[in-house]
């Protein structure tokens, strides 16, 4: 197995209550599925970095030679059929600075504060931009 293991925490900030979120593997599988309630929701993936940096693991997902993102499966998406809601937030983890990575390698957890809500009143979704930076998690 390469890299070395690191936690990165995913925060939805306010994600719309009744609604299921997971993480979703490379097979298009939702992992740990939650239904939200009022208070944010966090997700840790396991990552394994490697030299370059290079992320690694079940969540990670590619495109290009560089962008790297995990994916917050909602709704139908995150295993929840019956609701109306179908989507996905990708969470870009590529820019994620090195003095940062250095600390996640040394045991600390990354997190970023994610937006729950879109401008259409439904889940945010596409690609995520953060609410606050990467950072240590208390």
């Amino acid at each position: 197995m390469t890299g070395q293991p690191i936690t990165l925490r995913l925060r939805i900030q306010d994600p719309i209550p009744g609604v299921a979120y997971s993480l979703q593997d490379k097979k298009n599988h939702p992992v740990g599925p939650v239904l939200a309630g009022d208070a944010p929701l966090a997700f840790d993936v396991p990552v394994r970095l490697a030299p370059g940096p290079r992320f690694l693991g079940e969540f990670v997902r590619s495109e290009g030679p560089s962008r790297r993102f995990v994916y917050i499966a909602i709704g139908t998406s995150a295993g929840d059929h019956a609701s109306p809601w179908s989507r996905r937030a990708k969470i870009d983890i590529h820019t994620i600075p090195a003095d940062l990575l250095a600390r996640a390698l040394e045991g600390a957890v990354l997190e970023v504060l994610l937006p729950g809500k879109a401008r259409d009143g439904g889940p945010a979704c596409a690609t995520a931009v953060p609410i606050a930076p990467w950072r240590v998690a208390d």
